[in-house]
């Protein structure tokens, strides 16, 4: 009588906790390449790497990048169309995996190539157009009205890159009371007061950075205490770590993705901590296409840890499942992502040899099932 009463409640635990490790996956594409149809989700077992295509977001054009309203309830996702560009958004039914298209609004900046969400504004970094656009949020979740664009100007050392400004992310800081604008254009981090509810002024000047000149800053994350951040520069293949606190980065560390002696390209892309904190992996296209780890220190600092083949070309995003055990890389001229198997103790990558078969694609999304 005992073992038939248990076995039940053994069952549905077991169900449950395979539940747990049951994710969406969201993937933005460049539907230009003609080998991609829009927006992809997919449902992502985190207990053994297998994933299915649940739907397909079709019509829209170059969602190179996509990010989840905090409720899971919405996507939001640039269209990197040079003059025409535009920001969209869609109802996420999560439990179903599927996204219904709601609106869409002009960027007033070209080509958008990352975007970000809280529960009042949605945000897009515009590369051609060297600014950065804010929109409300209405009340059924669409894309508001155009609220502010702060445009940036200047340029840095290398006259084919950065002749003009280049805005290549926005991401805010751990407190939520500032807004971080990374441009390759002018080499430079600048750091903007952060007004969810205002009008006109959402975004007002507070403090900049300034990278090794040619560096050329691309993406930025930060420790899972909030103390430390992390830049990814695209041309030089470089990590600057930086102190946090109170609207202030402070350099403590500069460190290469790169071998010692490497002198090929560099086309630095991605960078994401593991959800225990304890690792750092940073991505690299041009000529390498590979994948370097760090351990992160006592004080925030790197310790390189290895460095192995991403297994595709152009491995231009990539993240990590919130159990943390798979890795996943998403190669844009390959049109694949790689599924590699994380050792939580050594932060080491093995591949499993499983893959998702996608055109073009540029953005990797977990996202809850429910």
């Amino acid at each position: 009588m005992k073992k038939s009463f248990l076995f039940p409640i053994i069952l549905l635990a077991m169900q449950s906790c395979a539940q747990k490790n049951d994710y969406n996956l969201i993937i933005g594409t460049y539907t230009n390449t003609g080998k991609s149809e829009g927006i992809y989700t997919y449902s992502f077992d985190a207990n053994n790497g297998d994933s299915k295509q649940l739907s397909v977001a079709k019509g829209v054009e170059n969602p190179s990048y996509v990010t989840l309203s905090p409720d899971n309830k919405f996507v939001y996702a640039v269209n990197e169309t040079g003059k025409t560009s535009s920001v969209s958004a869609f109802e996420f039914h999560a439990a179903k995996g599927e996204l219904k298209f709601l609106n869409k609004q002009a960027t007033n900046g070209d080509d958008p190539c990352y975007v970000i969400a809280d529960e009042k504004n949605v945000i897009s970094a515009n590369y051609s157009g060297g600014n950065a656009s804010v929109f409300g949020i209405e009340g059924n979740g669409s894309v508001g009205a155009l609220k502010q664009v702060v445009q940036h100007y200047g340029k840095s050392v290398n006259k084919d890159r950065q002749n003009e400004p280049h805005v290549h992310m926005v991401f805010f800081t751990p407190d939520h009371k500032y807004l971080i604008i990374n441009d390759l254009g002018t080499d430079k981090v600048y750091l903007y007061n952060y007004n969810p509810n205002g009008s006109n002024d959402v975004l007002t000047p507070h403090d900049s950075v300034a990278v090794t000149p040619g560096a050329g800053p691309r993406h930025i994350t930060f420790s899972k205490d909030g103390k430390y951040a992390y830049l990814i520069h695209e041309m030089d293949g470089g990590i600057t770590v930086f102190s946090y606190s109170n609207g202030s980065l402070e350099k403590i560390q500069e460190t290469k993705i790169t071998a010692d002696g490497f002198k090929g390209e560099n086309g630095a892309a991605d960078i994401h901590i593991s959800p225990d904190g304890k690792f750092l992996y940073a991505t690299n296209r041009g000529s390498e296409n590979n994948i370097t780890f760090f351990a992160i220190e006592k004080g925030g600092l790197l310790s390189k840890r290895g460095q192995i083949s991403t297994l595709g070309k152009g491995p231009r995003n990539f993240a990590i499942d919130p159990s943390g055990k798979y890795l996943l890389v998403a190669h844009q001229y390959t049109n694949d992502v790689v599924v590699f198997e994380r050792d939580t103790q050594t932060g080491e990558l093995k591949d499993t040899g499983k893959r998702i078969e996608v055109g073009a694609p540029v953005c990797l999304l977990f996202a809850p099932k429910k």
